[in-house]
């Protein structure tokens, strides 16, 4: 029990601790932002198809490709939904009605912080479940990856945020709560136990296939929006080399 505590609580600093990073790199140029943002961007979705697609299909097997296939688009289309219906999320920011209205960007914002939640209870999930297995060297390696991630996935939320008009104080409790569904996904995945043969392949899925979308529909675009986009590929395929190599580490 002492090591989930342990997954859980280092999960939830590398939020954190990339959350109080971001108050200080808010103002940083585009290139170096686009560059921010794509290295995230490609430990993202090395985080979706290495650490949650592909271990989902391993543990459904080729019979059962189709669970695979419904929960990444079950993914898709809560971030689709989302995307919809973020409009009526103003209270969220603490920005009232009119402000929200008058401001282009804030629904995009918010639907990357919905994304960004949404794949932390599953994450955890996938941390804590591997503390069942009389071997804990895999469950660790899941940790240090999404540590890793969690890390410019929270310097990256801070500052659209703050640009938006969200105080300060709002952001880093909006970022802090981000961080608590990580603490309880490992808790969950932890006590899921024999029920996770079935259910850890289809929230494995569904956030890998969340990620999927918020990479290709909010971060690539952001990236190559500002004249910088080779430099925001190469560091996409810096990350994904970088959450790549250490799963084979592992």
């Amino acid at each position: 029990m002492t090591q989930v505590w342990i997954s859980a609580a280092g999960l939830a600093l590398s939020t954190v601790i990339g959350s109080i990073l971001g108050f200080f790199v808010k103002e940083l140029p585009h290139k170096w932002n686009d560059a921010v943002l794509g290295y995230c961007a490609g430990v993202m979705l090395a985080a979706a198809t290495i650490g949650l697609i592909l271990p989902a299909a391993d543990a459904v097997g080729v019979g059962k490709w189709w669970i695979i296939i419904i929960g990444e688009l079950l993914g898709v289309a809560l971030l689709y939904c989302l995307d919809l219906f973020t409009p009526h999320l103003h209270k969220l920011t603490g920005l009232d009605s009119e402000e929200h209205r008058n401001n282009a960007s804030l629904n995009h914002i918010l639907l990357f912080v919905m994304a960004i939640a949404l794949h932390k209870l599953p994450e955890g999930i996938a941390a804590g479940v591997g503390f069942n297995a009389a071997e804990s060297s895999a469950a660790w390696a899941v940790t240090v990856g999404i540590a890793i991630q969690n890390i410019p996935e929270g310097m990256v939320v801070i500052a659209p945020l703050l640009i938006a008009g969200v105080s300060t104080a709002r952001t880093f409790i909006i970022a802090l709560a981000i961080a608590m569904l990580e603490i309880v996904g490992v808790f969950i995945g932890y006590g899921i136990g024999a029920i996770s043969e079935f259910m850890l392949p289809v929230m494995l899925a569904m956030a890998g296939g969340a990620m999927l979308y918020v990479v290709s529909d909010e971060m690539i675009p952001e990236t190559h929006a500002h004249g910088y986009e080779k430099i925001a590929t190469f560091a996409l395929i810096l990350g994904f080399t970088t959450l790549s190599i250490l799963d084979m580490a592992f």
